[in-house]
């Protein structure tokens, strides 16, 4: 669940205004700003002073740094008091007698920005604190301007925009706040990302680049305006921008309610978001190949290199920016920042290179725009690239130091596994693990061209996660995994906790789907994320539950628990004692003191309790994976490069299935085949995947991104279907009846474990 910057900010707007309806106008003190420092100067309460300065003086709280102090009786006499002083409002505009009064009136609102900012100041002083703009304003101005007024009055408007931008590139201003207001201003343009020079470079870029050429402070206000503005009372207006064809606006459920800072947040990323898609569209369509006859063009993959033209770079950045505000406020989820025409025509080919080198340009540096696909499409790429420069330096070593194996071959049996693997991947140098893997099973003819690892993996996780090695455990009320709490973690345990992390590193390094059941705690540690008490709940329930109810407990009901700051666990039998601080046994669980416990404790689970077999877990993985792409992606984006998908969307894969031998989607067994499948529970429907493609987790993406092809093999008989799972290929006779496939289909997929030479 998302939250505000604030969470109690909409408390304290409720409890002023409660206070402030009780109080009459009154002489008071006013901030006013000079053009090179803010100063303050004593004025009377009538004076007229800028309303985007106006503020409240709240008795007993500091005065915010956005405004001064001042007590203002009725809205409509602080509209009165600044009247002289505003440039311009929607009002304005509106009771203006032809368009050459329109036109002059903007010409003196935007004939600096310092002063467009003094423009559609937000009337409500409670809300001026945190937003000094009237957004709801602002978008009446611009809609009477594009609605009432004629296309000369547009051309004025946007080539005072454009003049305004310049202004903010070539001449700084100390009064960089007061800029910031102007740039809201101008962002509220519907048309501000259509805006182009007369040589048709856009405009956009550029007041993006005037956002990042100011002060770090005054970046972050403009974030505050961003997630402010539109969650004003006044405030009730759809998306600031029209949606386009190929445009991918932002759902509903990605925003926490209308008229929220949310939702207010959202609709400004959606600026960006609706630029940078307008460009990528253009780009992919100035690169597209002629059409063929009859045809249509076929578009190309485009690199954030080969779009230095349209200066794309400077608004990817002021994306970052918000995105970084963004990752420390919650304002909105992290995937409203994914980019559809970015994830469909980047040219991962060409970014991925580039992103290596030392002053690449590359989108691969922006990650928040990349969806887990692309993101899992980027490491398939890395693995490859390092895969091929590996087998190349075996050729080159071989002619002078003897033979080396070009690849890394585990030879395992099928019931040492675990041993086998660990013997093995230990006798291995570092680069023998960037070697592409080949996995063969002792005493079978399998040959691992993709699918006799698959089935490797599948096995060796289900045996180091068993209980028999005691290493991991599950709470009854939960599927997933965690460490085993341990006194002393013997040799053997420890390498075994390595191998599990070299276990699934290998796997994402060779594009290998696991069935494994980590928290999502896990993958934030991985990743250097911070793990929070939530993620108690998915480790264990039943310990998230009874530390939550503590926090409802009285002072005298956990006076009578008589609770320490102790925790008892069990090792081999034995019970054993752990403080959670120094002295802990002596100190009392207390009402002041609950938070700290519960903060302590989820410690204890996630940190000190395996603190050796976490840091030998994550050395596992950091051999194989310590410097790939997958250190820039979220823990949940890392989950599910590791486990697949959840959604068994077998419709998707029939539309996406291909058909080879004579087969088409038309063909009568054909269509019994997928009769049957959607009869089929979803253990069965995973039992089909093991059997055609020796996994049955599914890849990011869905079912639609797994190649998967269903060949002819021969005419009516008993034979069972085969697959070679190695290309995901299902071969399947073209049996008589419907009755006859399921039997010949269910037994085979019941019995697919094992390898042969077809």
């Amino acid at each position: 669940m998302t939250r505000s910057p604030e969470p109690n900010r909409k408390r304290q707007r409720v409890d002023r205004r409660q206070q402030h309806s009780g109080e009459s106008a009154s002489t008071s003190t006013i901030m006013t700003r000079s053009r090179s420092r803010s100063t303050a100067q004593p004025l009377q309460a009538n004076a007229a002073v800028p309303a985007p300065l106006a503020a409240v003086h709240e008795p007993g709280s500091s005065v915010s740094s956005k405004g001064a102090q001042t007590d203002f009786g009725d809205e409509s006499e602080v509209l009165e008091s600044l009247q002289d002083s505003v440039v311009l409002t929607s009002k304005m505009l509106s009771e203006l007698g032809s368009d050459q009064d329109v036109i002059s009136k903007l010409g003196e609102a935007f004939s600096e920005p310092c002063t467009l900012a003094r423009s559609f100041p937000q009337a409500d002083a409670l809300w001026a604190v945190d937003c000094p703009v009237d957004a709801a304003d602002v978008r009446a101005a611009y809609s009477f301007i594009f609605e009432n007024t004629s296309t000369e009055v547009h051309d004025e408007l946007q080539r005072l925009t454009v003049d305004a931008i310049n202004t903010m590139n070539a001449e700084p201003c100390d009064e960089h706040d007061i800029q910031m207001s102007a740039v809201l201003i101008m962002l509220l343009n519907p048309k501000i990302t259509e805006y182009v020079h007369g040589d048709s470079t856009p405009v956009f870029p550029e007041l993006c680049s005037a956002i990042m050429n100011q002060p770090s402070s005054q970046r972050t206000s403009l974030m505050q305006y961003f997630a402010t503005s539109d969650a004003a009372p006044n405030t009730r207006e759809s998306l600031p921008y029209t949606a386009v064809a190929g445009v991918r606006t932002i759902p509903d459920e990605q925003l926490l309610g209308s008229d929220s800072e949310q939702a207010s947040f959202g609709r400004y990323v959606g600026i960006f978001q609706l630029y940078v898609t307008q460009e990528m569209v253009k780009a992919a369509q100035r690169v597209a190949r002629p059409a063929a006859a009859g045809g249509e063009p076929v578009t190309q993959k485009v690199s954030l290199h080969g779009l230095s033209t349209c200066s794309l770079l400077a608004v990817v950045q002021c994306m970052a920016l918000i995105n970084s505000y963004n990752n420390t406020h919650k304002m909105v989820s992290y995937t409203t920042f994914y980019n559809d025409a970015v994830n469909e025509h980047i040219d991962i080919k060409d970014d991925v290179p580039r992103f290596r080198m030392p002053d690449g340009v590359s989108f691969c540096g922006y990650p928040f725009l990349l969806s887990p696909t692309t993101k899992s499409e980027i490491i398939r790429i890395e693995s490859v690239i390092l895969m091929r420069t590996e087998l190349q330096d075996s050729f080159f070593r071989a002619m002078f130091s003897g033979v080396t194996c070009p690849y890394l071959v585990l030879e395992v049996r099928r019931d040492n596994l675990v041993r086998d693997t660990l013997y093995q991947l230990d006798l291995k140098f570092s680069q023998d693990l960037r070697k592409q893997l080949k996995v063969r099973f002792v005493g079978e003819e399998g040959v691992d061209e993709g699918g006799v690892q698959k089935e490797f993996f599948q096995l060796i996780v289900r045996d180091v996660f068993s209980s028999k090695y005691g290493i991991f455990r599950a709470s009854e009320n939960s599927h997933f995994y965690w460490f085993r709490p341990l006194v002393a973690p013997g040799k053997d345990a420890l390498e075994e906790i390595r191998l599990t992390g070299q276990l699934i590193g290998l796997a994402v390094y060779n594009a290998v789907i696991l069935d494994i059941h980590l928290p999502p705690a896990m993958y934030k540690k991985l990743l250097g994320v911070p793990v929070t008490r939530a993620d108690l709940r998915e480790v264990d329930p039943e310990l998230h539950h009874g530390l939550m109810q503590l926090l409802n407990l009285t002072p005298d009901e956990l006076e009578f628990l008589e609770r320490t700051f102790e925790v008892e666990y069990e090792d081999l039998g034995e019970l054993h004692t752990h403080e959670l601080i120094p002295d802990g046994a002596q100190t009392l669980l207390t009402a002041d003191n609950r938070n700290l416990f519960i903060d302590k404790y989820v410690d204890f689970v996630f940190n000190s309790s395996c603190e050796q077999q976490f840091a030998e877990f994550k050395g596992g993985f950091d051999r194989i994976c310590g410097s790939s792409y997958v250190r820039y992606m979220r823990p949940q984006e890392l989950e599910l490069l590791v486990c697949g998908c959840s959604d068994l969307d077998f419709a998707a894969l029939e539309r996406s299935t291909i058909y080879d031998g004579g087969y088409t989607k038309s063909t009568v067994v054909i269509q019994y085949f997928w009769q049957v499948v959607s009869e089929f529970t979803d253990e069965l429907k995973r039992k089909l995947l093991f059997f055609a493609t020796s996994s049955d987790r599914v890849p990011i993406g869905g079912l639609s991104k797994l190649h998967f092809v269903i060949a002819k093999n021969g005419g009516d008989s008993d034979r069972l279907p085969t697959s070679h799972t190695c290309f995901n290929v299902l071969l399947l006779p073209e049996y008589s009846t419907l009755d006859k496939l399921r039997e010949r289909l269910l037994t085979a997929i019941h019995n697919s474990e094992g390898f042969g030479m077809i």
